[in-house]
């Protein structure tokens, strides 16, 4: 339409796309508070021992020269509030098993070995836009108990002074029957799943995998 015939739109017409937009904003908004990343435990594991990194690259410590065992991927993704507005300088912490599945914990009574070149647990702060990226690797799945094995996961803590923490954990697809049959991920619902399994995807300007993980936290 040229810009002569729009401007012509009466005022009825101006006055109902007004009504539409206005309609549209409130939805955008109730489905941004609707999809807020739902909560999940902290765990046992949750980091007290003290180590040489708590940077964003995970996969090797600062001073060494080899990397850390397995399969390297980047996770990243935006933070954003129930309003969908990008949340600057938000602390993302991640803390996670090793590719054996062993944590870097003394409660962990997993008999797996430990890499001592991973770095298991890592901190970021989001840029203007909401965005956070960590270098990692997949983590490996093990036994919480005789019958049940966590499927590879990632905790998650994000926090802002003004915010409400979260605190929650991403999952990946290819694990559909450890991932079905996990008592953590099925207290969630269908929708709430999709928000929290994430698909890595190789992407011409990264050397790795890469995982989206896009997460909404709650602004007081």
């Amino acid at each position: 339409m040229k810009r002569r015939s729009f401007l012509k739109i009466g005022a009825g017409t101006a006055a109902t796309l007004v009504g539409f937009q206005a309609l549209a904003a409130g939805t955008a908004a109730s489905q941004c508070t609707r999809l807020l990343t739902p909560r999940q435990p902290e765990g046992p594991f949750y980091p007290i021992v003290d180590q040489v990194d708590t940077d964003a690259d995970l996969i090797q410590l600062s001073g060494a020269s080899q990397i850390a065992e397995g399969q390297i991927i980047v996770i990243e993704g935006q933070v954003k509030d129930q309003r969908c507005n990008p949340v600057q300088g938000a602390l993302v912490e991640i803390w996670q098993a090793c590719h054996s599945g062993r944590y870097n914990h003394p409660s962990d009574p997993n008999t797996a070995e430990l890499d001592p070149n991973f770095q298991y647990w890592g901190k970021a702060v989001t840029d203007k836009n909401g965005n956070y990226r960590f270098r990692t690797i997949l983590p490996g799945a093990y036994p919480a108990d005789d019958t049940w094995v966590r499927p590879p996961h990632i905790h998650y803590k994000i926090s802002k002074k003004g915010y409400l923490e979260l605190i929650t954990q991403m999952y990946f697809t290819g694990n559909d029957d450890l991932n079905a049959s996990d008592l953590i991920l099925n207290r969630l619902s269908n929708d709430q799943q999709k928000e929290v399994i994430v698909d890595l995807k190789l992407r011409p300007d990264v050397p790795h995998p890469v995982g989206v993980f896009n997460i909404k936290i709650e602004k007081l």
